[in-house]
């Protein structure tokens, strides 16, 4: 299926296996050598680009970026993973930025690089969070954070437009000009040039002259070299002209919140070796709304392909990648049900499901029957069934991300102003000595606005949500997955299910209220009907909790740099906010994105969704033709 109708699914990679080698049945070509594939690969390209003294070379927080045209059986980004293991210091992270327009599936990938043992732990970690076949972007972390691989799923001249980085070296592989032209065209050769800067090297197996003379003519200088085995000839170059990559940022970070945007960004920074600093005016993370014993991770796609369902679609896969991973113990991948719990919601799926395809790993429609045999309890209505996903615990989640040797804590610290200082930034706290930063991010969600140092109205919003925890023994039955609709309803932990939450505009009220338990016990007993115990009442053993949540007028987050009323940027100073109720699936990738901006690494959003997350968008004389989430 073509990824740009349909919903996103993509077609994929359609293989015939010759003599045990992959061969691509659209294109007509081998990916890789007959001879020695990865003996091909060391050869044209990482030799070439003079990738292990490069590597050798690399500084201390250093990031090397090599970007690649073809990234089919995967072969080329794991012999340079290999290469920069066996010869980059402890501390320099390689990123990989590739496209593909027909990806292999799983099971073909798995197959093709078992042709190459010396790669197989390389290989497993690289299949274990392989994308599932989706357009557009897709962001990998690996061997433990020191890699990062962008890969998208796409045309590659959509790519190239698409994303931001600049590269240190080219792998120009895909398959032969002959076989496949469009990928070969002067168009992407500018675009090689646009992303690159002086001193990139480039390599490719080809000698056509034709691709040589577009490359001189982009400024690369080119030369012809002798090919790898029977091949006679292929290119190398170096752009000679053109500036230098701008160096990353050093100094200090000050992470105001530690919640879980700010507990995200601090431990993404951490692991790339940055020292942080959070701050935050609870005793102990996730003291605000990141707080609740239990958090659903899902995401409400919308029946049309837009950027606003892509990017809740690229988070909500990026979380689920990322929690197993990262924070295995607070993580419970129970599965989860959005129930088409009303006659709207219900036509709302449908119209959903005749619109769009994803794979079953992603989501599929059950009946009733199926969703009471996945949840365990009686569902009177069906729905769709996300089986990666799961609930987590927030607060838990924020602790153990913030435990980290290149983080350092600051609780009970009441934030009352943000300040520029001498190049720096100075946060001054009520009773506190005042903390100093070269970069300061400010994640401390409803509480953002009085803190950024600007004037002008921005369109950002606290909402009061309550949520109910209602003893086990009130329930008829447990359910065993995460159940969502009304209300949502988490399986059992410590003898308590959570349900909720209450949406409250315009009402600043921090107090747990009965009225309020009573909102949500009758919206799951509209539900689930029969689940709730006979006659409970609110005050029936039942626990509660009030936070609020952040939000802004479009509903989605806020990630970027701070600006002022007239949109200008203030340099060294950022925002991570408006998460909204969904904060547990836009954390990890938003956090990701951001953590890209401030070091200047390539980004894992393509520009359609960055536009979607800057800052200026909620000034209250922007204007945006977007409907909300």
């Amino acid at each position: 299926m073509d990824g740009t109708t349909g919903g996103p699914l993509i077609e994929t990679a359609r293989l015939a296996w010759r003599d045990g080698q992959p061969v691509s049945e659209q294109f007509g070509d081998v990916y890789f050598s007959r001879e020695n594939g990865l003996e091909e690969t060391r050869y044209v390209f990482l030799h070439h680009n003079h990738l292990p003294e490069r590597f050798r070379e690399l500084s201390d927080k250093d990031t090397f970026v090599i970007a690649e045209t073809g990234f089919g059986t995967g072969l080329n980004f794991l012999a340079a993973w290999q290469a920069f293991r066996q010869y980059a210091p402890a501390s320099a992270r390689l990123h990989f930025v590739s496209v593909e327009r027909y990806p292999l599936g799983s099971a073909d990938l798995e197959r093709a690089l078992a042709l190459w043992p010396e790669l197989a732990p390389l290989a497993r970690e690289l299949a274990h969070n392989y994308p599932q076949p989706l357009s557009g972007c897709h962001r990998l972390v690996m061997d433990q954070a020191r890699v990062r691989l962008t890969l998208y799923f796409g045309d590659a001249l959509e790519a190239f437009d698409s994303l931001e980085f600049s590269a240190d070296a080219w792998f120009l592989d895909g398959f032969a000009p002959a076989c496949n032209p469009g990928l070969w065209q002067d168009r992407l050769i500018r675009q090689v040039r646009e992303h690159s800067h002086r001193g990139t090297t480039l390599a490719t197996f080809t000698a056509v002259g034709r691709v040589r003379r577009a490359l001189s003519d982009v400024g690369f200088g080119m030369e012809r070299v002798a090919g790898f085995g029977p091949k006679r000839d292929m290119l190398r170059g170096v752009l000679e002209q053109g500036s230098h990559r701008s160096a990353e940022p050093t100094g200090q970070i000050l992470v105001v919140g530690a919640g879980i945007a700010g507990a995200m960004v601090a431990r993404n920074l951490a692991v790339r070796g940055y020292q942080v600093t959070v701050a935050d005016q609870g005793e102990s993370p996730g003291a605000g709304a990141s707080g609740n014993p239990q958090g659903a991770l899902y995401a409400k796609l919308g029946v049309q392909l837009n950027d606003q369902v892509r990017l809740a679609l690229a988070a909500l896969l990026h979380a689920q990648r990322f929690y197993p991973a990262e924070t295995p113990e607070q993580w419970h991948p129970t599965g989860l049900l959005m129930m088409g719990y009303s006659e709207h919601e219900r036509e709302r799926q449908q119209k959903f499901l005749r619109a769009n395809t994803y794979p079953r790993t992603v989501l599929y429609p059950v009946d009733d029957q199926k969703a009471s045999d996945l949840t365990g309890i009686a569902c009177p209505q069906g729905g769709l069934w996300f089986p990666r996903s799961g609930w987590l615990e927030p607060a838990r989640v924020c602790q153990s991300l913030l435990d980290h040797p290149n983080i350092r804590t600051e609780f009970q610290f009441r934030a009352t102003r943000l300040l520029p200082c001498n190049n720096r930034w100075c946060l001054s706290g009520e009773g506190r000595q005042d903390l100093v930063a070269d970069t300061v991010i400010l994640a401390a969600g409803h509480l953002t606005r009085q803190l950024m140092p600007v004037t002008g109205e921005f369109r950002i919003k606290a909402i009061r949500g309550q949520i109910t925890g209602i003893p086990s023994d009130r329930l008829t039955a447990a359910p065993r997955a995460v159940v969502t609709g009304a209300r949502y309803l988490n399986p059992p932990a410590d003898g308590q299910l959570v349900t909720g939450a209450t949406f409250d505009l315009r009402d600043n009220d921090p107090l747990v209220r009965t009225n309020s338990h009573q909102e949500n016990l009758e919206g799951l007993d509209s539900m689930l009907p029969g689940l709730l115990a006979p006659r409970i009442k609110p005050t029936d053993d039942i626990t509660g909790r009030v936070s609020f949540r952040c939000t802004t007028h479009d509903y989605q987050p806020i990630v970027g740099p701070l600006v002022n009323g007239e949109g200008n940027t203030l340099g060294g100073a950022w925002l991570f906010t408006g998460l909204g109720s969904k904060g547990l699936m836009w954390a990890p990738l938003m956090a990701e994105y951001l953590a890209d901006l401030i070091t200047g690494e390539p980004l894992a959003l393509p520009h359609s969704l960055t536009r979607r997350v800057h800052p200026a968008r909620c000034l209250a004389a922007a204007r945006t033709s977007e409907s909300p989430a």
